[in-house]
């Protein structure tokens, strides 16, 4: 008679103290807060569904490329049954003022996630390690993780795990940290005793719609993705829609408006991780300087930084834009007209857009 291997689950004799210790490793790896959910997204895909029929995803086709598996947790890895969410703060302390570098129309306002190094592969790492330590705990167990690097409703599976709400501008809030943070998840293939699900704190308040430049918000919980700066500036890979380049001002890299207004985040605090701290003084840069860099600088100084994506084209293209909106200045006009003969022809529009602002003032 051949004997059968133990699953994780018959080998776990204490689910409740191993959650404790969880969470505990969990905390000692960097992560804020560790959380337990169900992985029951019915109305969540329902919302998701409705989403992509109104075409708000935009150029992101791989949002509906992957059917049902991004909120059937068991068909993206068969067998899964629970999830643990993590989540980490990146605010970096020390960073420039966003009020104030918003308000200079000079200088270039970067997302403050992105001020630092890439989260991808500093929260996968930490994850890993989570379920290494888990693994020598209970032995061998099925799982995977992700840091926003699969098709994974993150949002929903970490509200469901009691860390935080999804707010009506559709970022996570907690109410003792606010939203500045990352989410990170491992699927499991037993269960673990879940923590109770956030319930919803934003009331009547509603203060992230207006806020919003470009009015990407069209309704409470509702996000059109093909107005939001962020898309724009970072997933769009052509030009940027006229209706949006005025709206866009000196952001260059993401937005952060919609969170900067929400009340919750007077509670949040200042990331512990030194991975996120300001790099190449992006946290409040002159305008001028960044479109001076070569494309050997753009690499060199985005190096392991989440702006490299998005590649020297079309960093040239956002701070085109941004020059555009800035005051007229004899340095802006030496900055714009240094590439108006540029070898992109994406960047040349973008330029000449930014002169004529200039020449025809509003």
């Amino acid at each position: 008679m051949t004997s059968r291997s133990s699953t994780a689950a018959e080998r776990i004799l204490d689910p409740a103290a191993l959650l404790a210790d969880i969470k505990r490793w969990g905390a000692d790896l960097g992560f804020a807060r560790v959380g337990i959910g169900n992985i029951d997204l019915c109305a969540d895909e329902a919302h998701f569904l409705d989403w992509l029929r109104a075409g708000f995803n935009g150029e992101m086709q791989y949002m509906a490329r992957h059917g049902s598996k991004r909120s059937r947790p068991a068909e993206l890895l068969p067998g899964t049954v629970s999830c643990i969410s993590v989540r980490m703060d990146y605010w970096p302390a020390g960073a420039a003022a966003a009020a104030a570098t918003l308000a200079d129309g000079n200088i270039a306002y970067v997302s403050r996630y992105a001020l630092g190094r890439d989260y991808h592969k500093l929260l996968r790492r930490r994850l890993q390690t989570l379920c290494d330590r888990i693994g020598r705990t209970v032995g061998p167990f099925g799982y995977r993780v992700f840091a926003d690097s699969a098709p994974v409703l993150e949002k929903a599976l970490a509200r469901n795990a009691g860390l935080g709400w999804i707010g009506k501008h559709t970022n996570l809030i907690d109410r003792d940290a606010g939203s500045y943070f990352f989410l990170g998840e491992i699927y499991l293939n037993f269960d673990l005793p879940a923590d109770a699900p956030s319930s919803a704190h934003c009331g009547t308040c509603s203060a992230c719609l207006p806020a919003c430049p470009t009015g990407a918000i069209v309704a409470p919980y509702r996000l059109d993705a093909r107005r939001c700066i962020s898309y724009l500036t970072i997933e769009l890979k052509g030009p940027i829609p006229l209706e949006f380049r005025r709206a866009i001002g000196s952001r260059i890299y993401g937005c952060d408006d919609c969170q900067l207004v929400c009340p919750w985040n007077k509670f949040a605090r200042a990331t512990a991780e030194k991975d996120f701290t300001v790099r190449h003084g992006l946290d409040h840069p002159q305008l001028v300087a960044l479109f001076s860099w070569s494309e050997a600088e753009f690499l060199e100084k985005t190096r392991g930084s989440a702006i490299r994506r998005i590649g020297y084209e079309r960093w040239l293209r956002n701070v085109a834009v941004a020059l555009g909106n800035a005051p007229t200045s004899p340095a802006i006009l030496a900055a714009l007209g240094a590439r108006a003969h540029d070898a992109s022809a994406l960047v040349r529009e973008h330029v000449q857009w930014a002169l004529e602002q200039h020449r025809f003032p509003g």
